[in-house]
């Protein structure tokens, strides 16, 4: 290869050369079958073949030098490059046919013996720029470049579609070293034992766990784009009985995104495991609230918050205006939006929801049409710790918002809940259950159309278990789950805002919408399935370690008390609860009892238990076992 890399300097004299031999050895190979055989030419044939040479060279040169042929690197040639010299070869014979005719030229016979020659030229062209390529992506002529098969890691790819092909390709290009491709997995029996570019399909799907072990495979790379989440999630859980590390291809709109597709690989996320189904929205009543009027949100900084302005902006509001009291979030997605959106128009303020002097200068100068009011305290276990922080920000946070609402006339207003407001165990579900009470009281004596939206955990949000146990795991464990039969309902963070949105179409005022998050899945089976997706296997390589239910915690969460029944809506994924019986005066005499909690000195967690109790009926401290 050091000599290959030497002769590179020439290799432009060198190709063209080359392609001057082949150039020679056509016509020669053209006038032997014209000479009846004969190897040896007489000075007839001589001449003939001398002149055809002289202008064919001059041709070709002038064909492949206008159409950058030269520039091309031969070691990433491929089908279509080989097509376009097959064409420019052909073309030339056609030119030089021409000028044999316009300038009689004394050349070979026949334009027929011409054009065939051209055909044998461009065939000899290809042939040779193939075993070029073959010898520099293979490295044949390099000692050194040895594979060594201990380093190497062995390979299974499922999928025998257009992504194997360019992930094999890219292997055999410049990762030899790294990988050893055993073979393909696809469910399509037409197609076993069949190979795309030397790589055998060699079984389906339920072939998985038994070539990984016969083949001592350390990696698994899911290269299908384009599957449906319950083949998707199927497939995915036979390669958790394996001792593969898995790596996916995300869905073809990121892969359009990003064209490297080998780079496109990712480690598998818990959604891929999941395998819930896409939501089907419907994007023309969610345009009509928002096109063209300016949309507020509260907590923009957040995971849903910041999620709502990414949504919210895809439907041309007049203004966004995002609201929050953390500043390095807030300028985060403010870049972010500005960036992707550099005409809309977005303004990042920072206030907090406690001080209604502030937000009343902000409603005053932008007259929201929607407010999304997603600022809260969320954590548990910190407001567990700190609970009279969780009343201030979350319950009275909230009234303020909603008393300001109502007083510049916002159309709607939308609290984001959780599923933790359902029979609530700890401060921060009990706080959201009362702004919950706040929103369906203030909707009876206001114009503006007050509604919550409830749901349980959001992947990938800060504070998710999901990012802790990736964490973990890549320190060598252990990985911590609080309890072993604890269990929570999960979906994405965009799924849910995309229902949010889709939920506040058919609000009319004093709803509680409940989405749809599918089955409950155990912590305990998930931390299992994440180890086993890395590579590891649970409690050898990663130890998996319970801790205890955390102050506050609950095994298991609900998304709908039992008296408030559930309706349909016109979304599958979401329902509606029936509206409280609770007013005004109900949630004043609530307050009072909260503002005199606080205003009490050295009031602590046993007091504020006792009053919350009092305020909110169905909390309650959870039995742990």
């Amino acid at each position: 290869m050091d000599k290959i890399k030497k002769l590179s300097k020439f290799r432009n004299i060198i190709l063209v050369f080359l392609d001057i031999l082949c150039i020679a050895f056509a016509y020669y190979s053209g006038i032997v079958l014209i000479n009846n055989g004969s190897l040896l030419l007489d000075a007839y044939y001589t001449k003939r073949f001398l002149n055809t040479l002289i202008v064919s060279a001059i041709v070709y040169q002038f064909v492949f030098q206008i159409t950058r042929r030269y520039k091309n690197l031969i070691r990433y040639e491929d089908g279509k490059d080989y097509l376009i010299y097959f064409i420019l070869c052909i073309i030339s014979s056609f030119i030089i046919a021409i000028v044999r005719k316009v300038f009689n030229v004394f050349m070979l016979e026949t334009t027929r013996l011409i054009i065939l020659a051209g055909i044998f030229i461009a065939i000899l062209m290809v042939s040779y720029r193939v075993v070029l390529r073959y010898i520099l992506v293979n490295d044949i002529f390099n000692k050194n470049a040895r594979v060594n098969k201990e380093v190497q890691k062995n390979l299974l790819i499922i999928g025998a579609g257009n992504a194997a092909h360019e992930i094999i390709k890219t292997v055999h290009s410049n990762m030899k070293e790294i990988y050893n491709i055993v073979g393909i997995i696809d469910d399509n029996p037409k197609r076993l034992n069949y190979s795309i570019s030397g790589v055998k399909i060699i079984g389906n799907r339920n072939d998985i766990v038994r070539i990984c072990e016969e083949n001592k495979i350390d990696l698994i790379f899911f290269s299908i784009a384009n599957i449906d989440n319950e083949n998707k999630k199927q497939i995915l859980n036979i390669c958790q009985q394996t001792r593969a590390k898995v790596r996916i291809l995300p869905g073809m709109k990121e892969i359009i995104r990003n064209k490297k597709l080998f780079e496109n690989l990712r480690d598998v996320e818990i959604e891929d495991i999941l395998g819930r189904d896409p939501v089907k929205l419907d994007n023309n009543n969610i345009e009509n609230l928002i096109k063209d009027k300016t949309i507020l949100v509260t907590g923009a900084g957040g995971s849903i918050g910041s999620e709502l302005c990414r949504q919210i902006i895809k439907y041309k509001p007049e203004k966004l205006v995002m609201l929050d009291i953390y500043e390095n979030s807030l300028y985060d997605i403010e870049i972010e939006l500005k960036t992707k959106h550099p005409k809309a128009k977005i303004d990042a303020i920072i206030a907090s929801v406690r001080d209604k002097k502030r937000l009343e200068e902000v409603f005053e100068k932008y007259n929201p049409y929607l407010v999304f009011h997603a600022a809260a305290h969320k954590h548990v276990p910190l407001m567990e710790n700190s609970p009279l922080e969780a009343i201030k920000n979350n319950i009275f946070g909230t009234y303020n918002v909603t008393n300001v609402a109502d007083k510049f006339k916002v159309k709607r207003f939308i609290l984001i809940s959780t599923d933790k407001a359902v029979n609530p165990t700890n401060i921060m579900g009990a706080t959201k259950r009362m702004c919950e009470m706040i929103v369906q009281a203030k909707n009876k004596v206001s114009e503006t159309e007050f509604v919550a939206v409830r749901f349980g955990n959001v992947l990938g949000s800060n504070g998710s278990v999901v990012p802790l146990f990736k964490k973990q795991i890549m320190d060598g464990g252990p990985v911590t789950v609080t309890h072993k039969e604890i269990t929570r309902f999960f979906m994405t963070i965009p799924e849910a805002v995309e229902l949010i949105l889709q939920a506040i179409t058919y609000a009319n005022g004093g709803e509680i919408f409940v989405l749809d998050m599918g089955e409950p899945v155990k912590i305990y089976d998930l931390a299992v399935s994440l180890i086993k997706l890395s590579g590891y296997v649970p409690n050898e390589d990663i130890e998996i370690k319970i801790t205890g239910l955390r102050p506050g915690e609950k095994l298991y969460e609900e998304l709908l008390m039992g008296e408030e029944g559930l309706q349909k809506t016109a979304h599958d994924k979401i329902f509606v609860a029936e509206p409280m019986d609770i007013t005004m005066d109900d949630i004043e005499k609530k307050l009072e009892k909260l503002n005199d909690l606080l205003n009490k000195e050295n009031a602590d967690l046993k007091d504020t238990k006792s009053v919350m109790k009092e305020i909110i009926p169905t909390y309650h401290e959870e039995n742990k076992k």
